[in-house]
């Protein structure tokens, strides 16, 4: 299974580089951020491509999520949120799948959520932060689940 997870609109370098350190951790090879800007711009691009190279994984920086959807095509696209008002189980992910996380409290723009499946995670609508609440979901998806990571 080919699984790209992404960080879309994040202005933090600290919850950039938690969020890297997450992904990576679960062994996730390929991370992609979209919509980078202030301190996380700067500062956390620089600390998550030392982080990416010394894990040997693959690290993609791309200025919308549009593009990253455009670029890497895969064949669905989730965007979680505790918000969302779809509840899905961690089963339901399959295949060629790009898995995006917001990188803001504030969630997606009703444009944003265009771009795929606005879910969640059956018994996740819990607003914990988001790398907190990334942490929870992709065990359960991709650890939990069983699922190979690509």
């Amino acid at each position: 299974m080919d699984i790209s997870v992404v960080l879309h609109n994040v202005t933090s370098s600290q919850r950039l580089v938690d969020f890297a350190k997450l992904v990576f951790g679960l062994n996730v090879k390929r991370f992609v951020v979209t919509k980078v800007s202030g301190t996380a711009a700067q500062a956390g691009i620089p600390d998550v491509g030392r982080l990416a190279l010394k894990n040997n994984k693959s690290l993609i920086v791309l200025p919308d999520l549009k593009d990253a959807v455009e670029l890497l095509a895969p064949k669905k696209v989730y965007l979680f949120s505790p918000f969302a008002q779809v509840e899905i189980e961690s089963s339901d992910i399959q295949g060629e799948s790009m898995i995006v996380f917001a990188g803001i409290e504030n969630g997606f723009t009703k444009i944003e959520q265009s771009l795929g499946d606005h879910v969640t995670l059956k018994s996740m609508k819990v607003d914990a932060g988001p790398v907190a609440y990334a942490s929870a979901v992709l065990y359960c998806s991709l650890v939990n689940g069983k699922s190979q990571i690509g």
